[in-house]
């Protein structure tokens, strides 16, 4: 018997940009999840599973069943799996857990291994930046608005949602690739605030889509950004000690 590890793995973005794209995109993590369903004690998707995500109270958005039909066979094998919303995927109201049985996080949580402290959060809205963002992420979880919004048909809500949001990864994704220098990554100055209340041993985050294991200037904590499955297909994995930052290759454990 392997020992059992702890995955953390976010921003697949399924559905764009184009229905080959994606679809390529969903077999990759098919095959990722085979290949560490033998030793994942749990796992954690960190995050914007899909590039948009609504659920009308009797409609899902269309395709994405083969990953879904996975995460359900991992839950049947008793494989803990956990997820978190995104800022592309937070208007989830109890699908997964409904029909699959994974507990869907909207805010970032504490977990404890080992005696190793986690700090585990998708990462949007957290720090001192991106104020436009925040004012619209709390328009976005107004209950108000969300009624507002299943009121339109799901053709045009989800088909309006997809061209926004395409809209604003094309206005993004340059400086997504680019490391910013400690000083100016957000989520790293995030962490080194957050330490000031609290010890954790690691942070980690999805959504600032490059792939990032940083030290923290106390010397023994570490920022980690598990990037995004559109070009760097990575993850991380906690071995019961250190945390690694991995890139899945098909055919490679």
């Amino acid at each position: 018997m392997p020992q059992k590890k702890i995955y953390f793995v976010s921003d697949f973005h399924l559905g764009v940009p184009s229905l080959a794209e994606s679809r390529a995109r969903e077999k990759r993590l098919l095959a990722w999840f085979d290949t560490i369903k033998t030793d994942a004690a749990e796992i954690y998707i960190v995050g914007d599973i899909f590039d948009f995500w609504y659920e009308y109270k009797t409609v899902v958005p269309k395709g994405y069943v083969r990953l879904l039909g996975k995460l359900a066979e991992l839950r049947d094998q008793s494989i803990p799996i956990f997820a978190f919303t995104g800022n592309h995927d937070m208007w989830q109201f109890g699908y997964f857990e409904d029909e699959l049985g994974i507990p869907v996080f909207k805010k970032p949580i504490e977990r404890e291994w080992n005696g190793k402290r986690f700090f585990i959060g998708h990462g949007d809205g957290l720090g001192p930046h991106d104020r436009g963002y925040k004012i619209l992420k709390r328009v976005f979880a107004n209950p108000i608005c969300q009624f507002l919004f299943g009121l339109i048909h799901p053709d045009l809500g989800i088909g309006l949602a997809n061209f926004m949001s395409q809209r604003s990864r094309k206005a993004n994704s340059a400086g997504d690739k680019v490391f910013l220098g400690a000083e100016k990554e957000w989520l790293y100055q995030y962490c080194v605030r957050k330490l000031t209340q609290k010890h954790y041993d690691f942070f980690i985050f999805g959504h600032r889509h490059l792939p990032l294991d940083l030290p923290l200037p106390n010397g023994t904590s570490r920022y980690i950004n598990l990037g995004e499955w559109l070009n760097y297909d990575t993850y991380a994995v906690f071995d019961g000690e250190e945390v690694s930052l991995e890139s899945f290759k098909v055919g490679v454990g």
